[in-house]
């Protein structure tokens, strides 16, 4: 299928730079919609594009307030204009830019978002770092990365599993074929649907934890050892069986167990 990047008969012309690839199935937007539970909800949305996903979370008279985030100044004017609903706020701007304490007041929130596929791990480092007012959502997001986000074992599966499925539960919905959109990508999306995890436990030293995750798999198949002999953590403190494996063969509670055993030795040295 040919892809279409001629402006759509109201004049407003596509931007690749946005990644502007408008859902048009009817059955995946429904799919989305009654994926979470939208009583009493305060909802927001990552890019409207044209309104089709916008106009379907209004149809829902029990959605309380409905904050859309769109960076493209033409169609948030226009999507606006279309809905005229009092429950609707149009937020003009980069998403990546806006402070999300915003979203305290009225929180929780539901999220119900078709993500700009270039930019899904920048957005999903910034829902982390405000999980605590998004307790649930669901995304779309391409078939490729959600597989990342969901393995446990095998081809693809690393840092970018083990981080974001120890905050988020994660469940796999809808596969959507690359003609379910206006213009068709060249790939495969997915939806999924995530809740965040409550009374996650602390990690010592955090973010040095999650960097020996990243140097753990900088070569999937390569050893522990040899991925880590770049790193700051002396090998001799890591069991020589474990520096054998390559960091696939192990899960978080392993990691986790590694970790504070590493941790404790540092600080047990003179």
């Amino acid at each position: 299928m040919k892809k279409n990047t001629k402006p759509f008969s109201d004049g407003i012309p596509l931007k690749k730079q946005y990644g502007q690839n408008f859902l048009r199935d009817k059955k995946v937007l429904m799919d989305i919609i009654l994926a979470t539970d939208l009583k009493k909800a305060s909802v927001f949305e990552i890019g409207c594009g044209d309104g089709a996903l916008t106009r379907e979370i209004l149809h829902h008279e029990q959605v309380e307030r409905l904050w859309v985030f769109e960076i493209d100044p033409a169609w948030a004017e226009k999507v606006e204009a279309d809905c005229n609903d009092d429950r609707l706020t149009m937020h003009v701007g980069d998403f990546l830019a806006v402070d999300l304490e915003i979203l305290k007041p009225y929180a929780p929130w539901t999220l119900l978002a078709n993500l700009p596929y270039h930019l899904t791990f920048p957005i999903l480092r910034k829902l982390h770092a405000f999980r605590q007012y998004i307790p649930e959502g669901v995304i779309m997001i391409q078939e490729e990365v959600a597989q990342k986000i969901t393995k446990s074992r095998g081809r693809g599966y690393g840092y970018v599993s083990l981080f974001y499925q120890y905050y988020f539960d994660w469940q796999m919905l809808t596969k959507i074929h690359p003609d379910s959109f206006y213009p068709a990508p060249k790939i495969f999306s997915r939806l999924l649907h995530f809740k965040t995890k409550e009374n996650v436990q602390p990690i010592i030293e955090e973010e040095q934890f999650w960097k020996f995750i990243d140097s753990c798999f900088s070569q999937p198949r390569r050893t522990l050892r040899n991925n880590l002999l770049q790193s700051h953590i002396p090998l001799d403190l890591i069991p020589q069986e474990l520096l054998e494996l390559r960091a696939q063969q192990m899960n978080m509670d392993n990691f986790l167990e590694l970790w504070a055993a590493i941790h404790s030795k540092v600080v047990a040295k003179p």
